[in-house]
């Protein structure tokens, strides 16, 4: 079981401030997608791309945590310079063999259960947007194995706070589990989360204890409420800068924050870790 102490609620410090003691300790970067890694046009730079090759250059995995759709993840598996991706908050961890061949999965339900609970969400799914013509099914709704996802921004005018807050309600009133990202409503049947993935991920690949004694070996970059479970678990949580817009709907707040939104406050994050390990193998002074 997580610990609560890992929770970070007091004001977010500025990524800069990163000791070498404390990135010299990371080994792994996780990170979510939409919002953090992409721009304000949900565009991925090159410059994007290069940060996670550097990441990797310098010894630490790279793992995409995102509640994007399994079609998505199995390209990302086999072509991003990552080490595996965790997708559909936690539904799944896909990594890629040698050459992009050999894809490894793990699932957090069986194959009926996914089929069941497919049925179920679409018979949910109709019931939501019948009540709610301003939303839509997500454009990557047919890629998904585990989860309805609710378009309120990404593809339809946003819808405002209070309608978003009855459709998870509704969602949750199902039955469902229900996070929030930046541009979707995302609820699925099953007691699992991004946490608990990044856990079972941690412990059969890496063999860490990620909520014991090696949960100081990831960092963990976010942007939005359904990524709160990792500001929870992991101690080492860097937000990109547009994390405050929605930091209201968050229970738990990364530790650090970068000073650029999006893709360029993923890039500003990775600089600052590496930055802080240089400081220490030139022989500076070590700092926490």
């Amino acid at each position: 079981m997580r610990s609560e102490a890992s929770v970070y609620n007091a004001p977010m410090e500025d990524i800069s401030t990163i000791g070498s003691v404390t990135a010299n300790g990371i080994e792994a970067v996780f990170t979510d997608i939409d919002g953090t890694l992409t721009d304000a046009e949900g565009r991925l730079s090159s410059a994007v791309f290069a940060a996670m090759e550097q990441a990797r250059a310098a010894g630490l995995a790279v793992v995409p945590v995102t509640g994007r759709p399994a079609g998505w993840c199995d390209l990302i598996a086999r072509t991003w310079p990552v080490n595996g991706v965790i997708g559909e908050n936690g539904g799944l961890y896909f990594r890629a063999g040698a050459h992009g061949q050999g894809m490894e999965r793990l699932w957090a339900q069986d194959d009926a259960t996914r089929s069941d609970n497919r049925a179920r969400l679409k018979e949910l799914g109709d019931r939501i947007l019948a009540r709610h013509p301003g939303a839509a099914l997500a454009s990557d709704q047919a890629y998904r194995e585990f989860d309805l996802a609710i378009d309120f921004c990404e593809d339809v005018t946003p819808l405002p706070d209070a309608e978003i807050d009855a459709i998870c309600q509704q969602l949750s009133t199902a039955g469902c589990t229900v996070k929030v990202s930046n541009i979707h409503i995302n609820a699925w049947f099953g007691h699992f989360d991004k946490a608990t993935m990044c856990l079972r991920v941690g412990l059969e690949r890496f063999d860490w204890a990620l909520d014991g004694g090696d949960n100081h070996k990831v960092a963990f970059f976010g942007d939005s409420p359904n990524d709160s479970p990792l500001f929870s678990l992991f101690r080492n949580g860097i937000g990109v800068a547009n994390v405050r817009k929605m930091a209201a709907r968050m229970p738990a707040l990364p530790k650090w924050c970068t000073r650029a939104e999006g893709g360029a406050g993923f890039i500003e994050g990775i600089e600052a870790i590496l930055k802080a390990r240089i400081s220490s193998t030139a022989g500076l002074p070590e700092t926490p």
